[in-house]
């Protein structure tokens, strides 16, 4: 295990980053681990222990289950949801700015009165 490859920018997650990104199962990324076809690091998140894995390795493991055409299938399936998940943020942002428009307006004739 090289230092440097664990602190470059994007080439490690979390365990569950890559069951969530390359949809892996848990069960599935502990058995790569134990088969030593992982390299992992435990850390801990607010007390909460999780493994840092490897991208490359990931992506490696990804490609040999999975296949190249399954990989796309579910780079597809995670971008999509990114994206779903920003428009309803954006949604819910916009919601808020409206209701606090309308309290704005109420002030304003109010004001005017």
């Amino acid at each position: 295990m090289s230092e440097p490859q664990w602190q470059k920018q994007g080439a490690a997650l979390s365990h569950k980053n890559a069951c969530k990104e390359f949809g892996f199962t848990e069960d599935e990324v502990k058995a790569a681990m134990k088969a030593g076809k992982l390299q992992y690091l435990i850390n801990y998140a607010h007390g909460n222990p999780y493994y840092k894995l490897l991208r490359l390795e990931v992506e490696s493991l990804a490609l040999e289950l999975h296949g190249a055409k399954g990989i796309k299938d579910q780079e597809l399936k995670y971008k999509l949801q990114q994206i779903t998940q920003e428009i309803n943020s954006y949604k819910r942002k916009l919601a808020s700015l409206e209701r606090q428009k309308i309290e704005l307006i109420k002030i304003q004739t109010l004001l005017n009165t």
